[in-house]
């Protein structure tokens, strides 16, 4: 790809090997630190949807801004992909990351003794926005590994954060309902400060390969989505698949408690479980992009959330005559199956996405990453209000619909041509 005359700065280590020293190599123990650091995190993202109910009780908060207690989480993290996953490019990397978390830490403490409705969402938005030191986890390892082997640290990695997107609301809602939500977010600050303290002791150092301002790096950002193609293809296509997934698990709990499932909240945790078994190839992708075997495992990750999404219409809306009142066993026991099946696609095509930026240029990582985690992040937002109003509308039937819609587009846009790149 040609690189424009007035980004030289952006690009200047572009064309050089990445020298990753023999000690500061992604050992096995590193990346379970890595992995398990990223699920940890992810948590304060999504816990504080089935908690709405409870805080906005116990701190009086009008009914409108129920919403904002789930929203603001996300809106900070996506600030924070924005603001603060750039400095991963200006900073040394260990001290911003154990900075960041540490800050989190103390902002959920903030969240746990609030007893003033806008001082709660201050430290719940501020919160997620520091959460975003996620995406310089990735980078990091990322650089730590070979070339040859990047694929498969990128997706044991993502695994961990997977795992803790599908189990946040579930362990959330145990916690909180066992000890009290403010008790969760206690525990969630307890959980980041410990990991702060062990990421300062088990990260290397890891200086940015570039000397610039922070306006020159927010400045370049447009000027990375505009010329990398590869960033654009695999952002797009992340999107998609985030937006089919979003789709589906926004209203699975929905359809759930309705007969012929009658599902509690104990039994959806259950279900949420079970369908998590599907992150077991997240590895496995990254492994297929190091061989070289990525434009397979993308066609199959695609059609892999299209069949999942048509087996979830079948057991759950009766499509083609199938009656889950008669058969409700197989019913539940397909739709466990189909959710494992479309996560696991899902995974696979940000593991290969994930990938292939993190190849691109190493000056370049943090920026890279902030902006691929943006674009899907804007898929994910899209398929869950477009689910939202599909099961308003016509119900379980309308959301698998609008989830074959996102995994119809990505499954057509990984058959164009240069969809393997890197």
């Amino acid at each position: 790809m040609n690189r424009p005359a007035h980004s030289t700065e952006l690009y200047c280590a572009a064309a050089a090997p990445e020298h990753v020293p023999g000690a500061h190599r992604l050992t096995t123990p590193l990346t379970m630190l890595f992995a398990a650091a990223t699920g940890i995190i992810v948590l304060n993202l999504f816990a504080a949807q089935p908690l709405t109910g409870p805080i906005r009780h116990s701190l009086g908060l009008p009914g409108s801004l129920t919403g904002a207690i789930a929203m603001l989480p996300q809106l900070g993290y996506a600030l924070g992909l924005v603001l603060l996953v750039p400095l991963a490019d200006l900073i040394e990397n260990r001290r911003l990351i154990v900075r960041t978390l540490a800050a989190c830490a103390a902002l959920l403490a903030l969240a746990m003794l609030a007893h003033a409705g806008w001082l709660f969402l201050a430290a719940l938005f501020l919160a997620g926005a520091s959460s975003s030191v996620i995406q310089m986890l990735v980078p990091m390892a990322a650089s730590m590994a070979s070339e040859a082997r990047r694929g498969r640290a990128v997706g044991n990695v993502m695994s961990g954060l997977m795992l803790g997107i599908l189990l946040s609301r579930p362990l959330a809602s145990v916690i909180a309902g066992s000890i009290g939500w403010r008790a969760f977010y206690g525990v969630a600050a307890a959980a980041d400060a410990l990991l702060a303290l062990v990421l300062a002791t088990q990260l290397p150092r890891r200086a940015p390969m570039v000397q610039t301002s922070y306006g020159a790096l927010m400045r370049s950002l447009w000027t990375l989505l505009k010329d990398e193609r590869v960033l654009q293809r695999r952002s797009v296509s992340a999107a998609l698949g985030m937006g089919a997934f979003s789709a589906f698990w926004t209203a699975i709990g929905l359809r759930l408690s309705q007969a012929p499932f009658g599902f509690n909240f104990y039994d959806i945790a259950l279900f949420a479980l079970a369908g998590a078994a599907g992150v077991v190839v997240t590895p496995l992708a990254g492994i297929a992009g190091d061989k070289r075997w990525g434009r397979a495992a993308l066609v199959i990750g695609h059609a892999s959330m299209l069949t999942a999404l048509v087996a979830s219409g079948i057991v759950g809306a009766g499509w083609f005559g199938f009656d889950p009142s008669a058969h409700r066993a197989l019913a539940i026991a397909l739709l466990v199956a189909g959710a494992a099946t479309l996560d696991a696609g899902v995974v696979t095509d940000q593991t290969l996405g994930r990938r292939a930026i993190n190849l691109l240029n190493p000056s370049a990582r943090g920026r890279l990453n902030g902006l691929f985690v943006g674009v899907f992040f804007v898929g994910g937002a899209a398929g869950a209000s477009a689910a939202g109003a599909a099961w308003a509308w016509v119900g379980w039937s309308g959301v698998c619909a609008v989830g074959l819609i996102f995994a119809g587009t990505a499954f057509i846009l990984g058959l164009l041509p240069g969809a393997d790149e890197r």
